[in-house]
């Protein structure tokens, strides 16, 4: 599945930290002790519930409910799924109004494994009625005279019962017995809703005509919401498929369509009868139905027949053409490393208007957002081609990790989505070669996941399995420390392996596996039988035992080195400004693998297995000439800090020569340097002399990690307000103009030459904005200028690349006519809904007070903006320079109206904003005035704690800026 993105309100860590220990302190307490405990174990398939005396399941059970039911929402094991025929039929046609439903039947071929008087299977939300179960079913090889028979209902159904736990249990009047086979019959209703999961139904609109379809997303537990089974990865079937739907739409399904046909509901009216093709052995959760009027664009790639299905306007626009062009060029390239061929004769990709799961990886029916899949001629300077290509080889690798081979059970989901996040990378890279490997994966996967798996509470990334409970627990694993971390640590592994010997055992990893199901034990067997048997790459301990210390604990190290000494430790990193962290209160050791270089030679790979080791090699002489860099290319998961002289003689080499250390172990030094100032390791100013050779670095992705560490942009008007903002515009500016002049040239002269550099797409708009807000001329005459080149001439488009930057200094350098300009582009039916927030943004770039108060005022108005657009247009003005006191007074004027009208939403969304850009302790005590005024008790306290903590903050902000301020009076000359 993508990765889901999250948003929330911005706090500092200690508050974040003390509000979750206020309001969660149960929660905090579990977490803690599962920090403390939680060492992976050998995991085992879950024990089959004891007999009681009648031979039904017995056990722990739910409250109140029937015997058999585990209270950890596992199904007891007597009954194995071997096979679904399965019919789905939408209650739905073109047009209709709802509410809608849906009703099936399943017959569902099961083994039985035990004697039992219960069948126990999944269902959530679903009306089942005429449950019957037949059997036992002839073995093959059984003597059968004659015919044939079909097998007679031998066990009545007297009850079914819907117990908690999302299980329905069908009591029985007989008993089955084990290693006889029987099916399970069951009809079944369900409602049809527009959620976005399980079978839902959803409207777009096509060629100007309003339509609707109807989509599944099944994972992790919303198969049992469709239809009665057993919804447990490891619980593999086959499945006849089967779906009845109205005649002018096409139904899809996992397999081909083998046939359809006609058929007459009660009424007369005539239906579509769709069926498919027997499928491969696979898990519920990747089931999938799609039932739309949509066309289709096709190719096929070794028999593999590849369909890309979209709205029929997109079809004809050709907008999903380039996602078909790469789709068969990655499965080949996938099949080709792996070894190991597309099982499957066709591939399905469906781009949906409105999708929540961002995509999602069924075994023949892979499903997209729209946004995901669609490329459009406007997107030339956008980095969504890239996006595609990552996201389509994500999903395409999930047809081996997943889909081919399935986690037993939610704890190591990281075996599919960890390893197809690592190979979206080297798919998406061989369709896009101009693409940097290394560079895109550290700075999109290493780094955001090192900058969140820092606190105490964050959980490992394999887990024991009774840890994971419920479908909340398996919602919060799709997270970065499953995708970034499993991909990270993988990286990490194919480093120190060769990926020769990597892509060898995961080839043993998979031809073991197929169609089955595996843990991590089971892929550290598998490496481990590819390195006993070569000698070329030798280990400190087993795969295991060096892969359980990254996927078993929480965190990461923080690696010491100290060349004089020659010494290297590693401790746990965490926040060590706050007093109740202890770094070594789990005692964490990692076998940490070390690539290293030496004044530019790169060294044979070392590992520290301990706390603390000595390594004469690292010892260094006298001369400043003679410096060490670890974890080369940022190889490893973790962190590094280096004593003071060895910082010394790195930034002596940057100042003189900075491409002697390769791009991304730069961006690594200077993401380490600030994160380890952040969390107290190092002060301030030691960061801020790796700075200073800057004017030689040409490389964005590396300025933008300096820019979002020395102008983060919820600070952008706070630093304005004190001392440090004339030393650092004279500071940076110098430093700045070669990469800022590189880049105008060709926003002047040939933008296009731009198309294919990807980190411009990405992160030009924040070296120009930071440009802009700096003060430097050129940037705020090129804004303008180009501005009014818009104005002259509405058809004119201004560079994508920076087209936020010069939207709002246009309107900032102008009068209301800019102002006026930028609303009548706003109002425009043409407009993108991209091209309509960035004119938001804009208008609030203003810099004449009452061109402010008159946009806020608009911001009232019913008819012209919508009411999610109120809160939006509040939280731009609040962070401009003039416009944070005028947003505050209107919000506090307006209030009662802004209650009545939007209610508590309004309210959370500007409490974000505004706890946001407090700058002094007066403002707080304003808001905490306002607070006491509109805010209901419960509210109020979790309000105060943040402010509490805002004070602390600016305590310490004024501080850090201080000593800013004093090293830059030093080297602002430099």
């Amino acid at each position: 599945m993508g990765a889901r993105g999250g948003s929330g309100l911005y706090v500092g860590r200690r508050a974040a930290a003390l509000v979750a220990a206020v309001l969660l302190a149960l929660l905090a307490a579990l977490l803690a002790l599962a920090a403390l405990y939680g060492r992976c174990r050998g995991e085992e398939a879950p024990p089959a519930p004891p007999k009681s005396p009648d031979g039904a399941a017995g056990g722990a059970g739910v409250p109140g409910g029937p015997p058999g039911v585990p209270s950890w929402r596992r199904l007891p094991r007597h009954l194995l799924p071997l096979h679904y025929d399965l019919e789905l039929w939408p209650r739905v046609r073109p047009g209709q109004a709802g509410p809608f439903s849906f009703v099936g039947q399943v017959n569902i071929t099961v083994r039985c494994r035990q004697d039992t008087r219960a069948a126990v299977l999944h269902s959530a939300g679903l009306r089942i009625r005429g449950a019957a179960v037949r059997g036992p079913l002839p073995e093959p090889g059984d003597a059968v005279w004659g015919s044939l028979p079909n097998p007679g209902v031998v066990v009545e159904v007297p009850e079914l019962q819907e117990a908690a736990g999302e299980v329905a249990v069908l009591e029985l009047r007989g008993r089955l017995q084990a290693g006889r086979r029987y099916v399970l019959q069951l009809g079944f209703q369900g409602r049809l809703e527009e959620d976005l999961d399980g079978l839902f139904l959803t409207r777009y609109t096509d060629q100007g005509r309003s339509s609707m379809l109807i989509a599944s997303q099944l994972e992790p537990t919303y198969a049992r919401t469709v239809y009665p089974c057993f919804d447990e990865p490891a619980m593999k079937a086959t499945f006849n498929i089967r779906i009845i739907h109205d005649p002018s739409y096409v139904a899809l399904s996992n397999m081909p369509a083998i046939d359809t046909s006609e058929m007459k509901d009660e009424n007369g009216s005539l239906w579509t009868v769709t069926t498919f093709k027997t499928s491969l052995k696979m898990s519920t959760y990747i089931t999938a139905f799609v039932i739309c009027d949509f066309d289709y664009v096709t190719r096929t790639e070794r028999g593999n027949e590849i369909r890309i299905w979209a709205r029929k306007e997109a079809i004809k626009n050709g907008y999903v053409d380039y996602a078909l062009n790469i789709t068969g060029p990655i499965f080949s390239f996938l099949e080709d490393l792996l070894n190991i061929s597309y099982p499957l004769p066709k591939t399905d990709l469906v781009a949906l208007p409105d999708f929540g799961a961002g995509a999602m990886e069924n075994w023949g029916l892979m499903t997209f957002q729209e946004s995901s899949l669609m490329y459009l001629p406007s997107d030339k300077f956008t980095s969504r081609k890239a996006m595609i290509a990552i996201i389509v080889s994500h999903e395409l690798g999930h047809q081996w990790f997943g889909n081919l081979v399935t986690m037993k059970w939610w704890n190591d989901l990281w075996l599919n989505e960890g390893l197809a996040s690592y190979f979206e990378y080297l798919g998406a890279t061989f369709v896009e070669p101009r693409l940097s490997l290394d560079k895109i994966f550290y700075d999109h996967v290493v780094q955001p996941v090192l900058r969140e798996d820092n606190e105490v509470g964050v959980r490992s990334l394999s887990q024991n399995e009774d840890k994971i409970k419920g479908s909340f627990s398996l919602i919060s694993l799709f997270d970065s420390i499953t995708y970034n971390k499993g991909a990270s640590i993988t990286w990490m592994l194919s480093g120190f392996l060769t990926e020769k010997l990597f892509i060898k055992a995961l080839n043993l990893y998979l031809k073991e596996f197929s169609f089955s199901n595996a843990n991590q034990d089971d892929l550290w067997t598998h490496i481990q039988m590819v390195v006993d048997a070569q000698d070329e790459v030798h280990l400190p301990a087993s795969v295991k035992k060096i892969m359980d210390s990254w996927t078993c604990q929480n965190g990461f190290p923080v690696l010491t080195l100290n060349i004089t000494t020659g010494t290297i430790s590693q401790e746990q990193f965490l926040n060590k400004k706050n007093e109740n962290t202890s770094t070594d209160s789990y005692n964490n050791t990692w076998i940490v693998p070390i690539s290293w270089m030496r004044n530019g030679s790169s060294q044979p790979l070392i590992w520290l297995d301990k706390s603390s080791k000595f390594f004469p090699e690292m010892q260094v002489s006298e001369s400043e000439y003679d410096w060490i860099l670890l974890n080369v290319n940022l190889s490893g998961y973790y962190r590094v800090n280096y004593d003071q002289l060895n910082l010394k003689r790195l930034v002596h080499l940057l100042e003189n020569d900075p491409k002697a250390i390769p791009a991304v172990s730069r961006f690594q030094l200077l993401d380490d340097v600030f994160a380890l100032t952040q969390f107290g390791y190092i002060q301030i100013e030691t960061a801020l002399e790796l700075t200073k050779y800057l004017a030689r670095e040409d490389e964005l992705f590396i300025w933008n990690v300096v820019l979002l560490n020395l102008v983060p942009e919820n600070l952008e008007s706070t630093l304005k307000n004190y001392e440090v903002y004339p030393l650092l515009k004279k500071y940076l500016l110098k430093r700045m103009l070669p990469i800022y002049h590189y880049y105008a040239g060709f926003i002047r002269q040939n933008v296009d030459a731009l198309e294919h550099d990807y980190f411009a797409k990405v992160y030009l708009e924040k070296l120009f904005a930071t440009a802009c807000w700096l003060g430097l001329q050129d940037c705020l005459d090129l804004s303008y200028e180009l501005y009014t080149k818009w104005m002259d001439n509405p058809q004119y488009k201004i560079p994508f690349l920076i087209r936020r930057t010069v939207s709002c200094y246009g309107v900032a350098l102008g009068s209301d006519k800019e102002w006026n300009f930028a609303w009548e582009m706003y109002n425009h039916t043409d407009s993108t809904k991209e091209d309509k927030d960035i004119l938001l943004s804009a208008m609030s770039c203003a810099k004449e007070s009452w061109l402010l108060h008159r946009y806020l005022q608009y911001g009232l108005s019913d008819t012209l903006f919508s009411s999610n657009c109120t809160s939006i247009i509040i939280s731009y003005v609040v962070t401009k320079d003039i416009g944070h006191r005028i947003a505050w007074d209107f919000v506090t004027e307006n209030w009662p109206l802004l209650n009545e009208r939007y209610g508590k939403e309004l309210l959370h969304d500007v409490l974000k904003v505004m706890g946001r850009f407090v700058n002094t302790d007066v403002q707080i005590q304003e808001l905490q005035v306002f607070y006491n005024t509109t805010l209901e008790e419960d509210e109020r306290v979790t309000a105060t704690l943040l402010l509490e903590f805002a004070k602390v903050e600016n305590v310490e902000r004024r501080q850090l800026l201080t000593k800013v301020a004093d090293w830059l009076h030093k080297n602002v000359d430099d």
